[in-house]
């Protein structure tokens, strides 16, 4: 009952807008308590809603594709104007989706929370001696890698931010943004620390936590909670983001010499767009999803990409509020027999149709993920999701490593890697003499591979860092263009945050 009241509590100070502090979040008050920081049970309710803050923040209002998915991407919107706006990279209109997609309030929730934790946790320690040194070391590095991968949320989307790493029992100093080069440091070190500590799963008799964590099985936690692969992987984001490829190959070769001991494995296509496939609840190949699960009552209408994808005949829905043209299916999809996509070269007609339905039809419907119900349902009357928000997956990671050792110079190392994926899909391997450039071929494969995963807009920022061949492009990367504006209520609040120049 408490882990309940305290959930609620943190998630109703998230959508809280009135407060006058300067994140506007109010979370502290729940879990200060003098009831709270008592037991193991305290904390194991405080870790798991940081993880709940974490998955709201991406799932309101579909975030996560917004930001990383729509604008100048692959999907156009049919009739939503405030869809269309992102898309044109128009950030300031005046649209509420928008406003309250420019407010980083929410993910200040996450970093409160994490804070909190961190700051608490001695406390149970030294009441609880069922609280043990290992369950408190595991803990702490899960509390200072969500932190972290929050701050590589919030750097991606507006560049300089606030770096917050005190509660303050939620009453905030005013502070100005940081450079985000400073934040990427803090993330970075607190990614590696905390890497240290992670186990490649929990309750299986891992060196680094015995037993079962919090007395649940492995069956619970797979999958939903920071392990060591986890951090690695995000570091591997971490460096290419900041064009360290050096690091990000290092950080990558861990993950591609250690994803069985995490329970991580190659998916075939079948599996990953088939109901109740890679995209369904939890799975111990989930690097970190954060899920919604039909069986916990936790599957929504709301804060899944089929809300936007999907429609006839998949569910009953006119039309989808998104989708992609039938130009763009053919021409990123260009391989014959590609298993995601392919049409038969003598008749035209589709050979593979997994990632898109009715694509006879004016308007194709991306049925890549399509989680209805309990993901085993075809009845197109339920409209309620459970696909899971997925951080990133061994294949995303194969293909950041090729980006890398391709940029180093590993150009044998990268193509063999480009290689392992076109062999999962089917396709044939990569030709220099008629498919040109090492670097396009490979973030071509991410195109096509990721479609719908909330990568595009990121992918396309770091392939102009390194091709550096689209003037238009790299002016906006110079002026601050690719980053979201910041929210009037934000700017109101705390004086000393400005607005990105680019958007002043």
């Amino acid at each position: 009952m408490k882990q309940l009241f305290i959930y609620t509590i943190l998630l109703g100070c998230l959508l809280q807008t009135s407060c006058e502090k300067l994140l506007d979040i109010d979370s502290s008050h729940a879990v200060s308590e003098k009831n709270f920081w008592n037991s193991h049970e305290d904390t194991r309710t405080a870790l798991i809603s940081v993880y709940g803050l974490m998955r709201a923040a991406l799932a309101d209002n579909n975030a996560f594709w917004m930001y990383g998915e729509l604008r100048q991407g692959d999907f156009t919107a049919i009739q939503r104007q405030d869809l269309k706006a992102i898309i044109r990279g128009d950030l300031r209109a005046q649209y509420p989706l928008l406003q309250s997609l420019s407010n980083w309030r929410r993910f200040y929730a996450v970093i409160n929370a994490a804070n909190m934790f961190l700051e608490h946790v001695g406390e149970v320690k030294a009441r609880d001696p069922k609280y043990t040194d290992q369950n408190m070391r595991v803990d702490i590095a899960q509390m200072r890698f969500m932190r972290a991968y929050t701050y590589f949320c919030l750097v991606t989307v507006w560049g300089d931010v606030p770096l917050i790493t005190a509660s303050h029992d939620g009453v905030f100093t005013n502070k100005p943004r940081e450079k985000q080069e400073t934040v990427l440091a803090f993330i970075e070190k607190e990614m590696l620390q905390s890497a240290e500590d992670l186990p490649y799963r929990y309750s299986a008799d891992d060196p680094q936590q015995l037993g079962n964590y919090y007395n649940e099985s492995n069956a619970r936690w797979m999958g939903t909670l920071a392990r060591k692969l986890t951090a690695y992987a995000m570091l591997a984001h971490v460096a290419a983001w900041q064009g360290k490829y050096v690091d990000a190959s290092v950080y990558g070769r861990f993950v591609l010499d250690n994803y069985g001991k995490a329970g991580s494995f190659y998916l075939s296509t079948e599996d990953l767009t088939r109901r109740g496939g890679y995209f369904h609840w939890k799975q111990h190949n989930h690097i970190l999803g954060f899920n919604f699960d039909w069986g916990h009552v936790d599957a929504s209408f709301s804060g899944h990409l089929e809300e936007l994808s999907l429609a006839r005949p998949v569910i009953n829905k006119a039309l989808p509020d998104i989708y992609i043209p039938k130009d763009t299916i053919l021409s990123v999809f260009d391989q014959p027999l590609d298993e995601r996509f392919s049409l038969d070269t003598l008749t035209g007609a589709p050979t593979s149709q997994r990632y898109f339905t009715s694509f006879s039809s004016q308007v194709p419907i991306f049925s890549k993920v399509k989680e209805i119900q309990d993901g085993g349902t075809t009845d197109p009357s339920f409209r309620i999701y459970s696909s899971s928000i997925l951080v990133t997956r061994l294949e995303n990671i194969t293909l950041l490593q090729a980006e890398a050792l391709a940029v180093i110079g590993q150009r044998q190392g990268a193509i063999d890697l480009l290689n392992t994926i076109r062999d999962l899909r089917r396709i044939k391997k990569y030709d220099a003499a008629t498919e040109g450039d090492l670097i396009d071929a490979i973030f071509r494969e991410r195109r096509k591979e990721l479609m719908g995963e909330g990568w595009r807009w990121f992918d396309l920022i770091r392939l102009q860092k390194i091709k550096q061949d689209d003037p238009a492009f790299l002016e906006l990367i110079r002026n601050g263009g690719i980053y979201w504006p910041v929210a009037n209520e934000v700017l109101t609040q705390n004086p000393l945050i400005k607005q990105n120049p680019y958007w002043q």
